[in-house]
């Protein structure tokens, strides 16, 4: 598919539709649960920190179906994932005062630690995944770009 993704119809209404574009009647609208879903077993103990924390939310705002589990069990393995790395950085560096962990030797020579590489991909998946869920600014912020805050126009309603 080209182009951009379609928005979620609830999205557009949020937003206001402001290209007056058709709205979809027959969007498939998955359940929600009663009450906040619990962590999948997967996840290790930072991935269900973070589970808590995000569905918690997601289910407070009533945005979480139980279609969204993958979803945000992926955001939450990724996150799991840079912090480990980034931990794990963190403490060699405290033994590593001139290169702050972020330089390994090997066979010799000195490179890049590829727990630099591994928290760096992760952060990407995080943000690709929290965007889709709304968690950066960004991503809020085109939620919030329906919402009229201007003032009235000079002739608004002179032809109503």
């Amino acid at each position: 598919m080209r182009g951009r993704k379609p928005l979620p119809t609830h999205l557009k209404l949020i937003r206001g539709n402001p290209g007056h574009q058709k709205l979809n009647k027959n969007e498939l609208q998955p359940s929600k649960p009663s009450e906040c879903p619990e962590p999948p077993s997967t996840l290790d103990a930072f991935g269900t920190e973070e589970w808590r924390l995000v569905a918690g939310e997601l289910w407070a705002m009533g945005i979480y179906t139980r279609a969204d589990k993958g979803a945000l069990t992926a955001y939450c393995y990724a996150y799991s994932v840079w912090r480990t790395a980034a931990e794990t950085i963190r403490r060699m560096a405290a033994n590593d005062p001139a290169f702050h962990g972020q330089i390994v030797k090997r066979e010799g020579s000195a490179v890049q630690n590829p727990l630099v590489a591994i928290a760096r991909r992760a952060a990407g998946d995080m943000v690709r995944y929290a965007s889709e869920f709304g968690f950066t600014p960004a991503a809020r912020a085109r939620i919030a770009a329906g919402v009229d805050n201007q003032e009235p126009r000079r002739f608004e309603g002179l032809l109503a």
